[in-house]
C-alpha cells in the first residue's frame, strides 16, 4: 500500500509537465489557421497576449481551487465538489474522450507531418501511431521512470523553442512587419476572425491547468501546485509571444496561410535545405514531449472517474507502483483512432470549445469557493474577483463567437458533452463517491 501511496511528482516536475503539456501542436500549427481570417502584425501578436493574459488568470484561479481541493483530477474533481457530481463526471468525460487523447492525437499527427516534411517516404499516419505507442508503454511502466523522462523532455524542449528564436533574429532578409495601431489592427480585433482565432490561441495555451490533473502525487500539493502552474504558464506565454513574431519575422505570410507545419516553413528562410530539415526532427521532438506529458495527465481524470463511479470502474484500477495502466491505455486507444479517422482543424475547434466550457465553470466556481469562506485555505487568487471576471468575460465571447461561426463543429463537442451527462444517469446504482481524502480541506457543505 505504501507502494501506491508514494508521491514522486516535485514543483520541477509539475512545472514541467504544464510547460510540455501547453508547447507543442498549437504554437506550431494554429497561426496558418489565423492568418485565413487576419493579416496583421499586431493583430496576431494581440491573439497571442490576450490568450496568454486568460491562461494566466485562470492558472491563478485554479491554484486556488487546487489548494482548496487537493485531490488529482483536476476540472472533474472541482466541478463535481462545487457544483453537482453530475457536471464533474460530463467534465472528465470530455477528457478522458477526447480533451487530452485529441491533443496527443493532433500533436502525433503534426508530428508526422513535420518528419515526412523531411523525409516524404515516412508514412505520416504510420509514424504518428507508432509515437504514440511507444510513449504509452514507456508511461505504463513506472512512475518515476516516466516522470525522469517528462523532465528531460521537456528541459531539451524549452532549449530548443530558445535556439529557434535567438536563430530567427539573426536572419539575413527579415520581413518588414508593421505594428502601427491603425484602422485594419482595430477593426481585426474587434472582427469575428478574431474572436474565433482565440479558440486555437485557447487551445495552444491549453495545458497551462495540467498539474492540477496530478495533485494527488504531488509531493507538497498546497505550496507547489500554484506556483507550477504561475511559473510554467508565465515561461510558455513569453515563448509563444516571440515565437510567432520569429514565425511572422522570417517567413512571408502568404506562404503561412493555411498552412500546418509553419515552424518548418520559417526554418526554411531561417536556415538553408539543411538546416530546415534538421528543425524539422527538432520539432517533431518537442512534440514528444507533449505527447508525454498529455499521456501522464489525462488518464489521471479517467482513473479519478473510475475509483467515483461503478460504470466506468474498469478505469480506475492501477498497479502496484500506482500507474493508471487502464486509463493509460483507453486514452492512448483514442489517440490513435482520432489518428486514422479526423480533421486537423475541425478536432482542434470542437475540442477547445468543449474544453473551454469546463473551464469556465471552474473559474466561475472560485465564487462558491469563496462564498463558503474556506479559512484553512492557505493560497488566494491574485486580484480577486477581477482575475476570474477577465477570465471569464474573455472565455464566453470566444464561445459565442465559435458557436455563431462553426456551428458544427459546436453541435459535436456539445453532444460529447451530453454523452457524459447521459452516461452518468445511466450509471447503474446512481453512485458517486467523490470522496475527499484526508488531505482535501473542502466544507461537506458543497456537496449539497
Amino acid at each position: 500500500m505504501n507502494q501506491i501511496s508514494k508521491k514522486h511528482i516535485t514543483f520541477f516536475s509539475a512545472t514541467a509537465i504544464v510547460i510540455a503539456n501547453m508547447i507543442g501542436t498549437g504554437v506550431f500549427t494554429s497561426l496558418g489557421f489565423q492568418l485565413l481570417g487576419l493579416s496583421s502584425p499586431l493583430s496576431i501578436l494581440l491573439l497571442w497576449i490576450v490568450g496568454g493574459i486568460v491562461a494566466l488568470c485562470g492558472a491563478l484561479v485554479y491554484g486556488e481551487l487546487g489548494a482548496a481541493m487537493p485531490k488529482s483530477g483536476g476540472e472533474y474533481h472541482y466541478l463535481s465538489r462545487l457544483y453537482h457530481p453530475s457536471v464533474g463526471f460530463a467534465s472528465g468525460w470530455v477528457s478522458s474522450t477526447v480533451g487530452f487523447a485529441a491533443p496527443v492525437a493532433l500533436a502525433a499527427m503534426t508530428l508526422g507531418k513535420y518528419s515526412s516534411d523531411v523525409l516524404p517516404m515516412l508514412n505520416e499516419t504510420y509514424l504518428a501511431i507508432g509515437v504514440v505507442l511507444v510513449i504509452t508503454a514507456i508511461h505504463c511502466f513506472h512512475l518515476e521512470k516516466g516522470i525522469g523522462f517528462q523532465n528531460i523532455a521537456t528541459t531539451v524542449k524549452v532549449v530548443l523553442v530558445l535556439a529557434f528564436i535567438i536563430c530567427g533574429f539573426f536572419i539575413e532578409t527579415p520581413q518588414k512587419l508593421n505594428f502601427e495601431l491603425n484602422e485594419l489592427s482595430m477593426n481585426e480585433v474587434l472582427s469575428n476572425s478574431f474572436a474565433v482565432s482565440l479558440i486555437f490561441v485557447s487551445y495552444a495555451y491549453s495545458g497551462w491547468n495540467a498539474s492540477a490533473y496530478l495533485t494527488g502525487e504531488m509531493v507538497n500539493p498546497k505550496k507547489d501546485l500554484p506556483k507550477s502552474l504561475l511559473v510554467g504558464t508565465g515561461v510558455v506565454m513569453a515563448l509563444y509571444i516571440l515565437l510567432n513574431y520569429i514565425f511572422l519575422y522570417t517567413a512571408p505570410v502568404p506562404e503561412l496561410v493555411g498552412k500546418v507545419d509553419v515552424g518548418y516553413i520559417s526554418a526554411e528562410h531561417i536556415f538553408n535545405q539543411t538546416g530546415a530539415n534538421i528543425m524539422g526532427w527538432v520539432i517533431s521532438l518537442l512534440l514528444v514531449s507533449s505527447i508525454s506529458a498529455m499521456i501522464i495527465a489525462g488518464p489521471r481524470v479517467a482513473q479519478s472517474m473510475g475509483e467515483d463511479t461503478k460504470i466506468l470502474s474498469f478505469l480506475g484500477k492501477k498497479t502496484l507502483t500506482g500507474i493508471p495502466l487502464t486509463a493509460i491505455i483507453f486514452q492512448s486507444s483514442i489517440s490513435c483512432i482520432l489518428i486514422m479517422t479526423s480533421s486537423f482543424d475541425k478536432v482542434l475547434t470542437f475540442v477547445g470549445f468543449s474544453l473551454s466550457l469546463f473551464t469556465f465553470l471552474s473559474v466561475f466556481g472560485i465564487f462558491i469557493l469563496r462564498r463558503k469562506d474556506l479559512s484553512n485555505n492557505t493560497y488566494k487568487t491574485f486580484g480577486y474577483p477581477f482575475t476570474p471576471i477577465i477570465f471569464l468575460l474573455l472565455n464566453l465571447w470566444t464561445l459565442y463567437f465559435v458557436a455563431k461561426d462553426k456551428p458544427t463543429e459546436t453541435l459535436f463537442g456539445l453532444g460529447i458533452v451530453a454523452m457524459g451527462f447521459v452516461l452518468y444517469f445511466l450509471n447503474p446504482k446512481k453512485e458517486f463517491k467523490a470522496e475527499t481524502n484526508k488531505t482535501d480541506s473542502i466544507d461537506s457543505d458543497l456537496l449539497q
